[in-house]
């Protein structure tokens, strides 16, 4: 009883711990580093007096709250205190320093991690963050190819280069993806960009010699398999290089849901370890002396470790290997005590050293879906008398060991998986059943065996394209990938409940309970406006426009927002996210307001993904994005439609003007959206100031609205005060990038729109900006609802 009790102190002062790290991560801003400190002193004096007296468990656990609370913010603070200062954005300076990480390749240049050794600004030195994001670029052409110098860059060299720099800020929108946390998390403080004057490399081999092996490593696999996505493959298997693999081949490994396998992951170190572990102990136990010295079982446990520990350095170090070393680190050591500890307590263990050391890995999918899968299997596990028959043979009893491991880490992980991504692969259990064995056993040793021996990469290529083609054909099944609507807190909790109570070893009758607990989470209740209203979402795209329209049974999407790169655009890392969260399945209309790719770089992702219906666009005859709608229109003055009692009007461009040759700015389609119950909005493109001046003049009650897209994001061709005065808006937003090279907005053009009271928001510094359709209100910004420490404040346009 007396190491039952212990035990259920020690999880008890476990969560206590890891409640006040959670509760130090949802601080909106940071208190003064000083008071941290004070939280930990007193929580360290709680839990000394607590356990003195042996009695104030209630006490104790408070202390650990606060110890928590307090290490987290402690930390943070002194991340945050090299912050880039704010006179230095947007500025040149000559920095030297180290390339610090393998430099990953895209089709516009190079990204890496630089060691900041030296930097000055104007002759003067200055202090920068110590790790800077860097990219190295070499345009968005198709032909577009590395210079001799990008060719040249190595890690571990030392260069000088010219950088302008600007803190880490990313696109902010509901359920999206939170960029400034992951830089935060990986200790970066600014991000920066070379600029046109010559770099200089001064050193060759100044530091990081791991990374430098790496490089070679990814070097001779692309000279020795000529196949592009199977080197990539075991690039990423064998140093970690994720860049190497094609962004429709991360596509096929999500959509059949072993994303997971082709990717440095816990799964790989532990086994990995496993395997070290198995073969230390097999020539342990040839040595008298060795095996008189120290046990087999304890050197395969520390050289199953250090073997973990090696590989993790070897492929990059990432923030998921580091977690999955601290957890077999703490799994190792309680083991080498002595004792047999409860699985949930090694665990809770685990989770502490983890949280120690990296307490932003609470908010990481990964963290979750690790801890929660070794959860399961090991809460899962039968005991009951009778459950393997004793004359099974081995290979029976593995194989069916193995089926129910998949089978429970399926069913288990299911809601969790759509807790945090909204999709789950149907096809994932089949797929994984094969690829587990085929990449942990065979193709991943394949990967690190052909190091020393590099015919082996053939044969490991070899059966990444026998994958890829069952893949692809697992991909191609109808309904291959489910997706659900993002769920509220607590059918996520149910839903969380239900899967575990499907996998514990509990009578089939209690475990059919599970499903009408799932049920919420699967079929989530959706928020519909009512009818004869509209909602509206600005989408956080950076420089370009994309906004979404929703009515009771419609929705409409006006542009797409830009093209990132050859490689990424808005509609695969914005909309389809924010779509699948709002529980959009399809898009009755898309409307594509001009040519230009900050407004239709996402389209063919919309288009080859998402359902559309029809699309509205003043796109010319030909255009390659028109061959892929099943119904292309085109937009011009005087169409007009009602959904669910809202009313849509198109106001421009005119129809002659498709045979006038004019630019295409002219030629933006301008929608006005309205309703008695909900008010209006004018979508405005990139109208300027001649299109405005015939708006003005032909259609000035058209024009008044409550709410506008500001025109051209900004510019000043565009929101003369003419057209200003007519639409005579309460609010304005402003869908621009943060410090883009164009300047938009510019200050007069927010001053005007100021000087007449009215409110301006910029998704650079609002994020996503939602309005909920009513006639009061000033809408919502995504970066006041999620506001976070690590999160960038810039300053309101125009501040």
């Amino acid at each position: 009883m007396g190491g039952q009790h212990t035990g259920w102190r020690l999880a008890s002062l476990a969560l206590a711990w890891l409640a006040g790290v959670a509760l130090q991560l949802a601080e909106r801003a940071l208190m003064p580093a000083g008071m941290y400190r004070i939280a930990l002193a007193a929580g360290c004096v709680a839990v000394l007096i607590a356990w003195r007296w042996r009695r104030w468990l209630p006490l104790a656990l408070i202390g650990m709250v606060a110890i928590g609370f307090a290490s987290a913010g402690w930390r943070a603070a002194e991340r945050l205190s090299h912050a880039l200062p704010a006179a230095l954005e947007g500025e040149d300076v000559h920095v030297t320093g180290i390339v610090a990480s393998l430099p990953q390749r895209g089709a516009s240049g190079l990204r890496f991690r630089f060691e900041v050794e030296e930097a000055r600004h104007r002759g003067e030195a200055v202090r920068l963050p110590p790790l800077l994001q860097v990219g190295w670029y070499s345009g968005f052409q198709e032909d577009a190819v590395l210079t001799p110098s990008q060719q040249e860059l190595r890690a571990g060299q030392r260069w000088r280069f010219v950088l302008r720099l600007r803190a880490p800020h990313g696109h902010l929108n509901p359920h999206g993806f939170d960029h400034e946390l992951q830089l935060f998390e990986q200790g970066i403080g600014a991000t920066a960009y070379v600029r046109d004057a010559p770099a200089q490399l001064l050193h060759r081999a100044a530091g990081y010699p791991i990374e430098r092996w790496r490089q070679g490593v990814r070097d001779a696999i692309e000279a020795q398999v000529p196949d592009r996505r199977a080197a990539g493959v075991l690039a990423a298997l064998s140093v970690g290089d994720q860049s190497a693999i094609d962004r429709e081949d991360w596509e096929l490994f999500r959509q059949t849901g072993i994303a997971h396998l082709v990717s440095i992951s816990g799964l790989h170190i532990t086994m990995f370890a496993w395997g070290a572990g198995l073969a230390i102990a097999a020539l342990w136990r040839r040595s008298h002396r060795a095996m008189a010295w120290w046990p087999a079982p304890l050197a395969a446990q520390w050289g199953g470790l250090a073997a973990a520990l090696l590989y993790a350095l070897c492929s990059g170090w990432g923030v998921p290997s580091q977690r999955t070393v601290w957890m077999l680190s703490t799994v190792t050591v309680l083991q080498a005590l002595g004792r047999r500890w409860p699985w949930p307590l090694v665990l809770l263990a685990a989770a502490v050293v983890v949280t120690a050391l990296d307490p932003w890995a609470l908010l990481q999918p990964g963290f979750w879906l690790s801890f929660v899968a070794v959860g399961l299997l090991m809460a899962s596990s039968e005991v009951r008398p009778g459950a393997t028959p004793e004359g099974t043979a081995p290979w029976r009893r593995r194989l069916r060991a193995e089926l129910r491991s998949q089978l429970v880490a399926t069913l288990g992980l299911a809601p969790l998986t759509l807790v945090f991504f909204q999709q789950l692969a149907l096809v994932g259990f089949a797929a994984n059943l094969v690829a587990i064995p085929l990449v942990t056993l065979l193709i991943t040793p394949l990967a690190l065996l052909g190091i020393v021996a590099a015919p082996l990469w053939w044969f490991g290529a070899w059966i990444v394209q026998r994958l890829c083609v069952g893949l692809a054909w697992l991909a191609g099944m109808p309904h291959a990938l489910w997706t659900v609507p993002a769920a509220p807190a607590w059918a996520q909790a149910s839903g969380l409940a239900g899967a575990v109570l499907l996998v514990l070893p509990l009578p089939w009758r209690l475990r059919l309970m599970a499903l009408p607990l799932a049920l919420p989470l699967l079929l989530p209740p959706l928020a519909r406006p009512p009818e004869g209203r509209f909602e509206l979402v600005a989408a956080d795209v950076g420089q370009g426009t994309s906004v979404l329209v929703r009515t009771r049974h419609h929705l409409l999407v006006y542009d797409t927002g830009p093209q990132y790169s050859r490689e990424t655009d808005a509609g695969q890392r914005v909309l389809l996210p924010l779509l699948r969260a709002r529980g959009e399945t399809r898009i009755d209309k898309l409307v594509l307001s001009h040519r230009d790719l900050d407004h239709v770089g996402g389209a063919r992702t919309l288009l080859q993904s998402t359902p559309v219906v029809e699309l509205l666009s003043s796109l010319e005859d030909g255009h390659p994005l028109l061959a892929l709608a099943s119904a292309a229109t085109r937009c011009h003055g005087g169409q007009a439609w009602e959904w669910d009692g809202v009313r849509f009007q198109v106001l421009q461009p005119p129809a002659p003007a498709y045979g006038a040759r004019l630019k295409s700015n002219a030629m933006s389609c301008v929608l006005r959206i309205s309703s008695p119950a909900s008010g209006s909005v004018l979508l405005s493109g990139d109208i300027e100031r001649d299109q405005e001046a015939r708006l003005v003049a032909e259609q000035p009650e058209a024009l008044r609205s409550d709410w506008l897209l500001v025109p051209h994001h900004g510019s000043r061709t565009s929101s003369t005060e003419s057209f200003v005065d007519a639409v005579q808006p309460r609010g304005a937003v402003v869908q621009a990038g943060y410090r883009n090279r164009f300047g938009h907005p510019a200050g007069d053009v927010v001053a005007r729109y100021r000087r007449r009271g009215i409110i301006v928001f910029d998704t650079a510094s609002c994020g996503a900006w939602q309005w909920p359709g009513g006639p009061q209100g000033q809408g919502v910004c995504q970066r006041d609802v999620a506001r976070r420490y690590w999160h960038h404040r810039p300053l309101p346009a125009g501040g």
